[in-house]
């Protein structure tokens, strides 16, 4: 077994949507291990998505593969950087309004009416001079206006990646919905030593799914977070791999995704 301790230095502000208070979208400082295991390109994700989430066919087949990536931790001694910034989506058109939810832009040859109601409410309709055809504008499921904390530029984060077979990880990724750039620095461990230990503390973090059934958790900090909650300070009890002198990984943590497995329709 071969693990990499892989440190991760953020060059561009950072943005996953953690916390949603109101028009406050913050990120916690902190990476998921799905969000990473898709930045490294060990699972691919489709072009172009309908909407569905492939976590079970994606992360079982790296299961089957031996193959595993940690949250990824703001290490001690390090504090986060942060970025605090407004934005909005109002468009820069020569003519737009603000809709039931939504933003209503006219497009040249198209004229924009406000007629009847729903949910009390009256509705915009967009229509083709040429063709008569009505469309009506529909609401939009991102934010028009708020406020934005995102990771900032000069971030530091460790993260593991454990692996039956040797792998060439990239000096670069892209991560969060900016797809933003952070550099790579790749120490690798190769049969690190399997050791037994008694109440260990485990300082940084982990997805309580993908632990293996034989460990033991006594106590931990809970980071409440999409689309698993995240775990940290785990004082833990069973197998871990000794990656350094006072550094333990637990053995045999597989991505816990079984229970996304679909259902069989009769």
């Amino acid at each position: 077994m071969l693990v990499y301790k892989c440190e991760l230095v953020l060059l561009e502000n950072t943005f996953f949507s953690s916390r949603e208070i109101n028009d406050l979208y913050m990120t916690e400082p902190l990476i998921g291990n799905y969000a990473l295991t898709y930045a490294l390109h060990l699972a691919q994700a489709p072009y172009r998505n309908t909407g569905e989430i492939y976590y079970y066919e994606h992360l079982t087949r790296l299961n089957e593969l031996g193959i595993y990536v940690t949250p990824a931790t703001i290490p001690d001694g390090q504090e986060p950087k942060f970025s605090f910034s407004q934005f909005n989506s109002i468009p820069d058109g020569y003519w737009y309004a603000m809709g039931n939810n939504c933003l209503v832009q006219r497009p040249d040859g198209h004229d924009a009416v406000r007629q009847g109601k729903e949910g009390g409410k009256k509705v915009w309709y967009i229509i083709d001079r040429r063709t008569g055809k009505r469309t009506k504008e529909k609401a939009v499921n991102y934010p028009q206006v708020g406020f934005i904390k995102m990771m900032g530029i000069g971030t530091v984060l460790q993260f593991f990646v454990v692996s039956e077979n040797p792998l060439t990880l990239p000096r670069y990724i892209r991560l969060g919905k900016f797809m933003s750039k952070a550099r790579m620095d790749v120490k690798p461990c190769y049969k690190p030593e399997v050791v037994s230990r008694q109440a260990q503390s485990v300082r940084f973090l982990l997805n309580p799914l993908d632990l293996p059934n034989g460990i033991h958790v006594s106590s931990y900090d809970t980071y409440s977070i999409h689309p698993v909650p995240l775990i940290r300070n785990a004082i833990l009890t069973g197998q871990f791999w000794q990656i350094e002198r006072d550094l333990y990984l637990p053995t045999g943590m597989r991505f816990g995704v079984d229970f996304l497995q679909p259902q069989a329709v009769s």
